[in-house]
């Protein structure tokens, strides 16, 4: 009796979309973490207490598991993962925190670093084998122009205290987390998650403490406030939106995964007026609409020759290997 495959692909499908939900849902907790901590802190110290415990919580977890024989992963990658997480976390955060401390909104800080695909697709798509037909396109230029028309409207609000340049700050963020992509799909590292997360977290945790020393900002407040924003952006931004963002890229390929950014700055718009007051005019909804019908397009999109080559089992791939195997690949030559 034959293999019924239908039913596993269906549940695989199932638990794609579950997880693209709640990765939308993390993601998009981290702009009202950043509005939350924001109130209570600058944002160096905001980042620099995110990640201090974040690191030591992880850096336990990798020691506990290569006591248990797992093996650490070699220089090299370690030196990829570093300059991965400076890219994907530090550069991209610090930019999110800062538009969001000068006054930019939520939802529009989403909204601009949710035109990913348009970037990735018009200055490294040819590096990374992404063919994009007339219709993708169309849906991305749909994208950018929601950006723009959110944009623009957020800063003549005449409650709007954010200098016109800050809305420039969240797509040097953009650019930033789109370069750690490309990096991570070309470098093929096989660094198991939890290894690649504690690389990405301790790196981050380096580099804020460095700069809150530096600039006099490394006391926390004692608001219980503040440790609440802190459990949340480590939570449901870090170990949701950022653990998931990377698992997904890994199951459904870095088109896919960014197609999904256009629907953050709704969730994180409605999210942001319902809590904390941001104005949602007609102009806006306008934009996060464009949006939306660009996410539907944008998902439609070939994919990329190494997200397909991730995601198709080679046909002169190996059988799979007895225990014995893997342990003589895990002592290595000799």
């Amino acid at each position: 009796m034959g293999k019924q495959i239908g039913i596993p692909n269906a549940l695989r499908a199932w638990s794609t979309s579950v997880l693209a939900a709640l990765f939308v849902l993390c993601w998009s907790s981290g702009f009202v973490g950043a509005k939350l901590g924001a109130a209570e802190a600058p944002v160096t110290t905001i980042l620099m207490w995110r990640f201090l415990p974040l690191a030591v919580l992880l850096l336990a977890a990798v020691l506990t598991r290569r006591r248990r024989g797992s093996p650490p992963p070699s220089g090299g990658d370690v030196a990829r993962h570093v300059l991965i997480g400076l890219l994907s976390q530090s550069g991209y955060l610090l930019t999110v925190y800062w538009a969001i401390g000068l006054g930019v909104s939520t939802g529009t800080t989403a909204l601009i670093d949710g035109v990913q695909p348009l970037v990735a697709a018009a200055l490294v798509g040819p590096l990374l084998g992404v063919a994009v037909a007339g219709r993708q396109w169309a849906g991305l230029v749909l994208g950018l122009v929601g950006a723009i028309l959110v944009s623009w409207t957020d800063a003549s609000l005449p409650a709007t205290q954010a200098p016109r340049w800050a809305y420039l700050v969240p797509f040097v963020g953009m650019l930033s987390l789109i370069a750690s992509t490309i990096l991570e799909r070309r470098a093929n590292i096989l660094t198991p998650p939890l290894q690649a997360l504690a690389i990405h977290c301790t790196t981050s945790a380096i580099v804020f403490t460095v700069l809150a020393v530096a600039t006099g900002t490394a006391t926390p407040p004692s608001s219980p406030s503040f440790w609440i924003a802190m459990a949340w952006l480590i939570l449901l931004a870090t170990f949701g939106g950022y653990g998931l963002y990377w698992f997904l890229v890994q199951r459904i390929g870095v088109t896919p995964v960014n197609s999904l950014m256009f629907f953050i700055a709704p969730v994180t718009s409605i999210w942001g007026a319902v809590m904390f007051g941001e104005p949602l005019t007609l102009v806006t909804s306008v934009g996060l609409t464009l949006a939306l019908v660009a996410a539907l397009i944008a998902r439609s999109a070939p994919r990329l020759a190494a997200d397909r080559k991730a995601s198709e089992p080679s046909p002169n791939a190996p059988k799979p290997c007895p225990r014995r195997c893997a342990a003589i690949r895990r002592r290595g030559p000799g």
